[in-house]
């Protein structure tokens, strides 16, 4: 799968978002219903992955960073990269923007949501508004830009005497025209706050359902931000993960009608959904008003659920702004030439903290946050 700029690749695509028809293979409605089996419309994966309303993007980070050096960057150098736009994953691994470190220095968002679930390694938050953060190891963030932020994704290599693995999902999350301009917030869910399922089957052997967002068997993770849309009545929202042991079986819910529902298939080697074999790297997008029986084939099965009830707007976005309207993004271009959405409280583009710092939060109000244990 080929590597691209997300910021780039978002660049490339400022229009005002249609609903658009896959030509993808689509169980006919007939037999699906005759099954009880809900409609699964299969896409081979991209990167970034496709995603529907209300979610905007998905970018899936596997970087099997080595060592680290003095200065958390990686400890074999650089040599041969592009320094600045490096998505070569020469030898597993890419820098992203970093120069010494990986990852994505000082850039702004205005107009939507982002999360950030970061299952291995960690990241470095720092932002406009003087908040600043440590997170990782299943800890997640959830940052509503709303009218304005500047913020910089940092991945240090804390481990000299061993390798760095980073893994991520980062997912752009909609916000209804009545909540784009509202004051910038972030959340910090920490990995002991997360709730994490674990299931068997019938046959013994072991589910785990990880639940970011959306409540299941009555147990709801923590809140998202007051204005998101996923806090909104009715959005049902969830951004779950559903790690299958090889040959487990698992149902997952229906949802109701008219929530758009996406599985993605990501690690492992084949899936039967709805009774359908399914290879990986593959989306699928799933009717939701009937349960999706999985059974994961001769290896785990890692999926990423990503539902929700579209904010059904028009969205117009070019980079990292998402407005609804063109003449709104050029307001926000404006906006940020004029005064970078508040200025920038940071010595450089791309802090790290220091690397004994253990996992942590300072939010813009100076309230401080860290996991209880």
């Amino acid at each position: 799968m080929k590597d691209v700029d997300r910021r780039e690749f978002l660049k490339e695509m400022a229009v005002t978002a249609t609903a658009v028809g896959l030509g993808a293979a689509t169980a006919s409605n007939a037999e699906a219903q005759e099954k009880r089996m809900p409609e699964i419309t299969l896409e081979p994966l991209r990167f970034p992955w496709q995603t529907s309303d209300p979610f905007l993007f998905c970018a899936y980070h596997l970087d099997a960073y080595p060592k680290g050096n003095a200065e958390m960057g990686p400890a074999p150098g650089l040599a041969g990269r592009h320094i600045g736009s490096d998505f070569s994953r020469r030898d597993g691994w890419s820098m992203y923007h970093g120069d010494k470190i990986p990852g994505f220095p000082r850039h702004p968002h205005r107009g939507f949501e982002t999360v950030t679930v970061a299952r291995k390694g960690y990241i470095d938050h720092s932002d406009s508004l003087g908040a600043t953060a440590r997170y990782g190891g299943g800890d997640a963030q959830w940052m509503t830009a709303g009218k304005g932020i500047v913020h910089a994704e940092m991945f240090p290599l804390r481990r000299q005497d061993k390798d760095n693995p980073l893994e991520l999902f980062q997912i752009w999350l909609n916000l209804p025209a009545r909540n784009k301009m509202v004051a910038p917030h972030f959340s910090m869910f920490w990995h002991e706050t997360i709730p994490r399922h674990a299931l068997k089957d019938a046959a013994g052997k072991g589910i785990e359902i990880v639940t970011i967002a959306g409540a299941f068997n009555g147990k709801a993770p923590p809140s998202p931000p007051p204005k998101s849309w996923a806090a909104q009545p009715g959005s049902h929202v969830r951004v779950w993960t559903i790690d299958l042991e090889p040959g487990a079986k698992w149902t997952l819910p229906a949802a109701p009608k008219g929530v758009s529902r996406s599985v993605y298939f990501y690690r492992g080697d084949t899936l039967k959904a709805a009774g359908r074999s399914i290879s990986v790297n593959h989306r699928m997008r799933v009717q939701p008003e009937l349960p999706l029986p999985l059974e994961a084939g001769g290896k785990r099965a890692e999926l990423l659920l990503l539902e929700g009830q579209p904010v059904g707007e028009p969205v117009a976005h070019h980079g990292p702004f998402v407005m609804n309207t063109r003449q709104e993004l050029q307001q926000a271009f404006r906006d940020y030439r004029r005064d970078g959405f508040g200025g920038w409280p940071w010595k450089d583009d791309a802090p790290v903290h220091k690397r004994e710092q253990d996992r942590f939060a300072i939010h813009a109000d100076g309230r401080r946050d860290k996991p209880k244990t």
